[in-house]
């Protein structure tokens, strides 16, 4: 008999979550071929919230641990490496998987790469081409040393050819995370925060909770916003941090303002699925949105993500105020953007993908 194929599936944040879990319930489906661990760096951790997601998304807890914890770039990116190489010395694997573009995904790649074990990298090849962001040095870094690379969309096969990566390590096989959302979309937890029409708040990126003005420019559009139909807010520890320091806690005191905790993923699925529209600068809510047909208004100048602006609900507004304002009026006045459901994002993107292992490896 054949040796099962013994995969590292890398976690260090909690979108990755939604990525490696449909992966590793195909893994464990064809268990008489693979044998899959999940690997947990703790690049984010918040004890309560991490365990509400393995059990909103069916998962057992981590098979390895290794509490990495915050850092700068480069304590958390060296931390993770020097970890992961000891994982791989004594686990031997077969195949190492990482998701998305977090520090935890180049780390665990490198140390893969030198040690000869084979990357796969899910969700390759998506491009901001804007080099500020750390999410396109980890994204550009990682796709050139993966050996099997896992697109959501035909733009991103065309921005790996573009950049020299062999058309033979190349797969369409669509959105893992839309999977998730299919999968769990009835087990949504409907919020109770407020009731009848209302739109959903979420904010992370540095070029927007650590720019005063940037910050300053978001609250006055949501404060003007929250006139005209409620807006809840579920607020990221490090916003909430940053929103102090800038002394904005007393214009978000507000009626129309719902100020929520951060909630779990069944939790914030229910809250986007019923939402008038999300104004957000998370690159996953921008294709979940799309997929639940909920108007989107991105607030950065750039995507990773176009093909949910050329085929879905989102727009790219940036931080303009009046941009804001205006574009949110038309969807309270029902003249919101629809859009249609990019090809492969149907629920079938880990089969494919766990199809090319079986052919590959």
């Amino acid at each position: 008999m054949k040796k099962k194929l013994k995969t590292i599936n890398v976690v260090g944040a909690r979108p990755n979550f939604m990525k490696i879990a449909p992966i590793w319930h195909e893994q464990v489906k064809e268990s008489e071929y693979f044998d899959p661990l999940i690997l947990h760096t703790g690049q984010h951790y918040d004890k309560n919230m991490s365990d509400a997601f393995f059990t909103d998304l069916e998962l057992p807890s981590p098979d390895i641990y290794l509490g990495v914890g915050s850092g700068s770039h480069a304590v958390q990116t060296a931390d993770v490496m020097v970890k992961f190489e000891e994982v791989c010395l004594k686990e031997n694997p077969d195949l190492v998987i990482v998701v998305g573009d977090v520090n935890s995904t180049l780390a665990c790649s490198l140390v893969a790469a030198k040690m000869r074990i084979p990357v796969a990298h899910v969700e390759a090849g998506l491009r901001s081409f804007d080099r500020t962001m750390p999410e396109e040095i980890n994204r550009k870094l990682t796709d050139s040393i993966s050996d099997l690379l896992f697109t959501t969309s035909v733009d991103a096969d065309e921005n790996l050819k573009n950049e020299g990566i062999s058309s033979e390590k190349i797969f369409f096989v669509g959105n893992v995370m839309i999977d998730t959302l299919l999968k769990f979309k009835q087990k949504a937890v409907f919020p109770s925060i407020v009731s009848g029409p209302y739109a959903v708040l979420t904010l992370h990126r540095p070029v927007n909770v650590d720019d005063r003005q940037s910050f300053s420019r978001i609250v006055e559009a949501v404060v003007e916003i929250s006139s005209k139909v409620p807006v809840v807010f579920p607020v990221h520890p490090r916003t909430w941090k940053q929103i102090q320091v800038f002394g904005l806690d007393g214009k978000l005191k507000q009626p129309g303002i719902k100020i929520a905790d951060p909630l779990s993923y069944l939790e914030f699925l229910g809250l986007m699925a019923k939402a008038l529209f999300v104004l957000t600068d998370s690159g996953g809510i921008q294709e979940e949105t799309t997929v639940l047909q909920v108007p989107c208004l991105t607030l950065r100048e750039n995507t990773e993500r176009p093909v949910t602006v050329t085929e879905g609900t989102n727009l790219l507004l940036g931080t303009n105020r009046e941009l804001i304002i205006s574009e949110s009026l038309k969807i309270i006045n029902g003249k919101g953007k629809t859009g249609l459901i990019p090809k492969f994002w149907d629920g079938k993107a880990a089969e494919r993908i766990i199809k090319v292992l079986k052919e590959q490896l």
